[in-house]
């Protein structure tokens, strides 16, 4: 069976709930939550997922592994 490696059914809910979620469904890989204006390193890295959030703590990109 396949990993999960994006999780569009998490944009517009809460960033905690976010992370957590997608931590328990990868449980192998670090989750960042990242506020507007975070700076970003350009580099992939399959053992990360980067969970974006807005000014209200809401998800507003589909969080995927890199």
């Amino acid at each position: 069976m396949s990993q999960k490696s994006s999780w569009p059914e998490l944009v517009g809910v809460l960033a905690t709930l976010a992370a957590t979620q997608s931590g328990k469904d990868r449980p192998d890989v670090a989750v960042e939550v990242l506020p507007p204006g975070a700076p970003l390193t350009p580099d992939f890295n399959d053992k990360r997922v980067r969970v974006f959030m807005d000014d209200n703590v809401i998800v507003f990109k589909i969080p995927v592994i890199g």
